[in-house]
């Protein structure tokens, strides 16, 4: 997701071609290759408590997936703590007072969420999450606990276009205390990876601000959220590239990562989402240009090797613009399959994110895919009702 830092200082290399491009040249950032590696387990916990923080932490999120999900009966909004599946958790294993008044505050949220995903013509009919436990470490009174979240929700055919489902996974970090009796309590939860969920609640962090060296890069115009936007159609059936291919390796490979490229999710230099969104691209046509890996003026990626312009959310968004590979559109409903959408958390002029539309309804709604909370068909109008005040920047390719 975010952007690498460039400075001038840094020292020229040879210039690389596609055709030896494991030579390396310039900085790369460094690949993720073992994932959710760092925490280890511990002997300490026995098997049934282990069992049984996976129990709790599938329970919190099984309950914020269903806050997204259609009610008929009417009675969701009247929902208290009690109705809870992780308030169920006593003894050994529960949640804490204050980590239960978060997930209270937390559905609330979401069921908010829900009414204006309504109001924007969608709605959610069933919704599965199931989490497995990945490691467990713990220090004297304290466990920290990495668990993997694999979320699915049906989409309600309130047009009849929709998608059949829309879904993700997530990694989180659960901490829990325990008290003299040895009975643990979770105090906590944190997103690990560098994306967006669509239960999520926690404010994205935003990306450091990308400087370039020179050349003065091209400043994206935002995109309008209004849904009446003009008709703009993309002809998908002929031109330069292949854009059903795009979409195709976008749905492949949004949740098993194509070994033939680095992964960069949940290093704290930043996430997958634009070496994701340039993958994709790739598939469908895009040639590299060698050169330089901090010139926003290439463009290439491999296994050993990637320009920044490959992996970094701004500096894709100078290639792409300054090449005339790709031109704004000015609203993200106009967005096509093998469109690329941006977006700018916390509105501070870097952008933060990016995606490819892999579905657009005939009805008009785009549908995007991506990595760093890895995704596939979530709506526009669904990061909408999610972010109504980040900045969006849409581009055609």
């Amino acid at each position: 997701m975010k952007s690498r830092k460039l400075s001038r200082k840094r020292r020229r290399t040879a210039i690389v071609t596609a055709a030896a491009a494991s030579v390396v040249a310039g900085v790369a950032l460094v690949p993720n290759w073992s994932a959710g590696a760092a925490v280890t387990d511990d002997p300490t916990v026995d098997a049934a408590t282990k069992a049984t923080f996976q129990k709790l932490a599938d329970a919190v999120f099984t309950d914020r997936t269903q806050a997204l999900v259609d009610d008929k009966s009417g009675k969701q909004g009247k929902k208290g703590h009690h109705d809870r599946l992780s308030a169920r958790f006593s003894g050994k294993v529960r949640v804490s007072g204050t980590q239960s008044r978060y997930e209270d505050s937390a559905l609330t949220q979401l069921r908010g969420r829900k009414d204006r995903l309504e109001q924007l013509g969608e709605k959610y009919s069933a919704g599965a999450t199931t989490v497995t436990l990945d490691a467990t470490q713990v220090k004297g009174h304290d466990a920290k606990v990495a668990v993997t979240e694999s979320t699915t929700l049906t989409y309600e055919k309130v047009k009849g276009t929709e998608p059949k489902t829309t879904g993700f996974q997530a990694h989180h970090e659960l901490t829990f205390k325990a008290d003299k009796h040895g009975d643990w309590q979770l105090t906590g939860i944190r997103d690990t990876d560098d994306g967006v969920a669509v239960n999520q609640v926690a404010t994205p962090a935003p990306a450091v601000a990308a400087t370039a060296d020179d050349d003065n890069p091209p400043d994206a115009p935002r995109a309008s959220t209004a849904k009446n936007a003009p008709a703009n159609k993309k002809n998908l059936t002929s031109g330069t590239y292949d854009y059903k291919a795009m979409a195709a390796y976008a749905q492949k490979y949004w949740s098993k990562y194509n070994p033939d490229y680095p992964d960069y999710n949940g290093q704290g230099a930043g996430g997958d989402c634009t070496n994701f969104v340039s993958q994709s691209l790739k598939a469908g046509g895009w040639k590299h240009v060698p050169g330089y890996t901090y010139d926003f003026h290439k463009w290439f990626g491999t296994a050993d090797i990637q320009s920044d312009s490959f992996v970094g959310v701004n500096e894709f968004s100078w290639f792409a613009l300054s090449s005339k590979r790709v031109t704004s559109l000015p609203y993200v409903y106009q967005l096509d399959v093998g469109d690329v959408l941006q977006m700018d958390f916390n509105r501070d002029g870097s952008k933060d994110h990016s995606m490819i539309v892999t579905y657009r309804s005939p009805q008009g709604v785009p549908y995007v895919s991506y990595h760093s909370t890895n995704t596939y068909n979530r709506s526009v109008a669904s990061l909408i009702a999610s972010y109504p005040t980040a900045n969006y920047y849409a581009y055609r390719t």
